[in-house]
């Protein structure tokens, strides 16, 4: 194959996986959150923070893949 060629294959692995990253970043939070709320009956409080903060990660996630992508 050639190097364009696997360069193109290997980015659109990279982006195709990243939706998956940002749904699991998102689950996983709220998660936590979930098992927070139960363990220490704070309900809804900590699902609200563990959500909020899988969010943010979710949006990292994306900005690091635009950040890769403006580099190349």
């Amino acid at each position: 194959m050639k190097r364009e060629t696997r360069r193109a294959w290997r980015e659109l692995a990279y982006y195709s996986s990243l939706g998956f990253s940002v749904a699991l970043s998102i689950f996983i939070g709220l998660g936590a959150g979930l098992l927070v709320d139960r363990a220490w009956e704070t309900s809804p409080w900590g699902m609200l923070v563990f959500l909020a903060l899988g969010i943010a990660a979710a949006f990292r996630n994306l900005w690091l893949a635009v950040r890769k992508s403006r580099r190349l």
